[in-house]
């Protein structure tokens, strides 16, 4: 099964309003390599007119973001109890 097959039956549970990653997009701007574009598996980081755009709905809290990003932007923790992913879901 591959990768695209398995984000299909995961299931996400947004707690909107309250994001368990942030990322500071000016830390980005100045950013060569973009390594988030390449690792993330959820797609939630994207280039946009030479800008980042990040989006948190879709994460799969991997932490790969977290690692690769050499300028430290990305602050992560976990959501809240009953929020987030759920994998192995359908």
């Amino acid at each position: 099964m591959s990768v695209n097959d398995k984000l299909l039956k995961t299931r996400f549970v947004v707690d909107s309003g309250n994001p368990h990653i942030s990322v500071d997009t000016s830390l980005c701007d100045s950013c060569q390599d973009s390594a988030c574009l390449v690792v993330c598996p959820g797609r939630c980081f994207e280039r946009e007119q030479e800008r980042l755009a990040f989006s948190w709905e879709n994460c799969v809290e991997c932490g790969s973001c977290r690692v690769v990003c050499s300028r430290k932007a990305v602050s992560w923790g976990y959501p809240r109890g009953g929020f987030g992913v759920c994998f192995r879901y359908g």
